[in-house]
């Protein structure tokens, strides 16, 4: 099944075979295990060696959870929580609170804020529900997702008592050490493995991703199935130029060299919104390091034309336009014809609302290219469970490739934890004391 295309001819970029080289001895790297931070490469191969029996499990339990509760709170952040979140929005009916009839158990978030209101009122909520958790977390330690899971384990135990909790609690941590995984083995959870080897923006493929969308109902067999197709696509040995993930990854790599520093994903469908925070994550902490590496930012279309459009046409010219475009909707609806046609919107009267947004997409990118912001275009045949998948692995071996042309390590995060050292020495942690004094003192 072919998942997406890929089109840079408005991108003003021509690539050179010495940057295909380039791009394909990148890719070498992921294989090799060669390159700055290969003991996180095991995302590589993920939907490869996804085995039937691990789906089983996964599968099983969430089945399990679906019986005895109608709300699932899935507790994690970072790539613990957004992998999950972009494809079950990709995949939910916005407005399926509206409707009576609903089968699946709601899954919401928690534990990827501080947000006292946030929590209170989830708490809150969740007394009017039979109520189960999915805690994420490779140490069990991490500030916002233990804070989560305390409260939420606690509100669990005090319904149903410790036997039953143990039925409603699920961990997904580390295979032999850390405070969940000790938690887990001494109050019988069933626990998943992140894999040593899968950094968190990269593991939505792995129970971290699979569990929470399972137990919302979503079809995660042909999520892999899809993630599968797009690793053969992309696989080692694939000619450049039918190697979709290269070609994107040459393609932003010389722009941000001639300038370009912001690049922009954007659609025109507001279900794909959050695709464009998990994106954010994969690229912004893959790339951002050393001084290097392209802002990460997005918008949703049209509606962002109307608060973005006017800088992106014509604002500081240090940006790029990625489109994710959906050639057909999963639902049709006709403009009607208006007698009093008021509105003047009786030219449109007999066509589609997709035939109108596809023709604002066009008329977009050629306007946003007139105005000096090049543009490469995804198209997607449709949004489902396989094109999500797929979609999903492109970007992540087209950052892998893109970060090792960068010349940075793709795979760790040390900028991540300066905010942590200053937060845990302001609320006095143990060990902390002389990072608290100092910080006082500049305080």
């Amino acid at each position: 099944m072919k998942t997406l295309k890929l089109d840079i001819r408005k991108s003003g970029i021509a690539i050179s075979d010495a940057m295909k080289q380039q791009a394909l001895e990148a890719a070498d790297l992921l294989y090799s295990g060669k390159g700055a931070g290969n003991d996180f490469l095991g995302w590589v191969n993920l939907p490869s060696s996804i085995s039937d029996e691990e789906l089983d499990k996964i599968t099983a339990t969430a089945a399990r959870l679906r019986e005895k509760a109608d709300l699932i709170i899935c507790i994690g952040i970072g790539g613990s929580y957004l992998g999950a979140k972009a494809v079950l929005e990709a995949m939910s009916n916005p407005f399926q609170y509206l409707h009576k009839q609903n089968n699946n158990p709601t899954v919401v978030f928690a534990g990827q804020n501080i947000s006292e209101d946030y929590t209170y009122e989830l708490l809150e909520a969740s007394k009017e529900h039979s109520i189960a958790t999915i805690v994420i977390s490779k140490s069990g330690t991490t500030t916002e997702p233990a804070i989560a899971f305390r409260l939420f384990k606690a509100e669990i135990e005090k319904r149903y008592g410790k036997e039953e909790a143990a039925q409603r609690i699920v961990a997904i941590t580390d295979k032999a050490r850390g405070a969940l995984k000790t938690q887990a083995d001494n109050e019988g959870y069933t626990s998943f493995v992140i894999p040593d080897n899968v950094g968190g923006r990269f593991s939505v493929l792995t129970p971290v991703g699979l569990l929470p969308l399972a137990a919302a109902g979503i079809d995660v067999r042909a999520l892999v199935r899809g993630a599968q197709a797009m690793e053969q696509a992309t696989a080692q040995g694939v000619a450049f130029d039918e190697n979709p993930a290269a070609i994107y990854a040459v393609t932003r790599y010389q722009l941000y060299k001639s300038g370009k520093k912001v690049e922009i994903l954007g659609s025109y469908e507001p279900r794909l919104q959050y695709i464009n925070e998990w994106w954010k994550q994969l690229y912004g902490e893959s790339e951002g390091k050393d001084g290097k590496g392209i802002f990460p930012a997005s918008v949703t279309l049209t509606a962002d034309l109307h608060s973005m459009g006017q800088y992106i046409q014509q604002g500081e010219r240090t940006l790029f336009e990625t489109i994710i475009s959906v050639a057909a909707p999963r639902h049709h609806i006709t403009i009607e014809h208006d007698e009093a046609n008021l509105d003047g919107l009786n030219f449109l009267a007999g066509k589609r609302i997709s035939e109108v947004n596809a023709k604002a997409e066009l008329g977009v990118q050629l306007a946003h290219v007139d105005g000096g912001v090049p543009n490469i275009r995804i198209e997607i045949p449709e949004i489902n469970e396989e094109v999500i998948g797929g979609l999903l692995y492109f970007f992540e071996k087209a950052c892998g490739i893109s970060g090792y042309m960068l010349g940075v390590n793709p795979f760790n995060q040390p900028g991540v934890e300066a905010y942590k050292k200053n937060m845990f020495a302001l609320l006095n942690k143990p060990g902390y004391e002389e990072e608290s004094k100092a910080i006082l003192a500049r305080l």
